[in-house]
């Protein structure tokens, strides 16, 4: 299988064999939900590579023989979330009972912050499939880019950001999330960790590669591909994100630091 990570709950290996193994809610699971980061039309690693991918739904599947396998993503740009999954060509990896929906098509509810400290949002709205389905993934791409100046990380966590409809908190872009950049990006992911973050189930990080690029827009930037050659995955989210940016030779951001210190003194006896 490849090397344990030191972390708790954390599997990597190469990514030529990568078996993906769920967690225990997706064993005779009736309903899955699986967010892929593929929010806009680029390839591969700015987005999750389609072996990775493809790789993640055989596991679902051998978990759970007649689930109900949902693949969403929200859309950043002006094309709709099926135009998108068209360009990865995502329907070629799917069975008969995989379905792929726009995030817009979902129905909504808000979701409390259960951090007992909102940073900004005390709730949030997100679809209510993530409450309602029995086991929810989050599959992200491993990227380095820089935002005000400052270097972001995105994997796992920060790709729940797509979960978030547009029309609610979008700025000045009508197709972006600018609400979810104030007061900044690694602060609001503490709120997303303890409103919808809670209803994740398992992580998994595709780091073939790294994408590192010189500003954050990974769709439309001079971006560069870092080669790793590796997968991680596991049920805790903020332990597969560490794990993927010691992999990739980056500092772990404080965001999850932030986010483990609070979490660990909610659960202290």
């Amino acid at each position: 299988m490849g090397k344990l990570a030191q972390l708790a709950a954390v599997k990597s290996t190469k990514n030529e064999s990568f078996v993906y193994t769920p967690p225990e809610q997706a064993y005779g699971a009736v309903r899955i939900l699986v967010k892929p980061n593929l929010g806009y039309a680029v390839k591969p690693p700015a987005t999750v590579s389609l072996p990775v991918l493809a790789s993640v739904l055989r596991g679902l599947r051998r978990a759970s023989t007649s689930a109900r396998i949902l693949v969403v993503e929200g859309v950043t740009s002006d094309k709709s979330a099926h135009e998108i999954f068209a360009y990865h060509k995502v329907e070629t990896i799917l069975d008969d009972n995989m379905r792929l929906a726009g995030m817009d098509e979902l129905a909504m509810r808000d979701y409390l912050n259960k951090s007992g400290n909102p940073i900004r949002f005390d709730k949030m709205t997100a679809p209510a499939y993530l409450a309602d389905f029995d086991c929810v993934i989050s599959v992200g791409a491993f990227k380095k880019t820089m935002l005000h100046d400052k270097p972001l990380i995105s994997a796992s966590l920060k790709n729940l950001y797509g979960f978030f409809p547009p029309e609610k908190y979008h700025a000045r872009n009508p197709h972006a999330r600018g609400q979810l950049h104030i007061p900044s990006v690694p602060e609001v992911l503490q709120d997303i960790y303890f409103t919808i973050g809670l209803y994740i189930h398992g992580a998994v990080v595709d780091l073939t590669a790294k994408y590192v690029s010189p500003d954050e827009r990974p769709d439309r930037s001079r971006g560069v591909s870092v080669p790793v050659g590796q997968v991680v995955w596991g049920d805790d989210m903020l332990a597969v994100d560490e794990t993927a940016c010691r992999l990739a030779n980056e500092p772990v951001p404080d965001y999850i630091h932030a986010i483990r210190r609070v979490r660990e003194k909610k659960t202290a006896p």
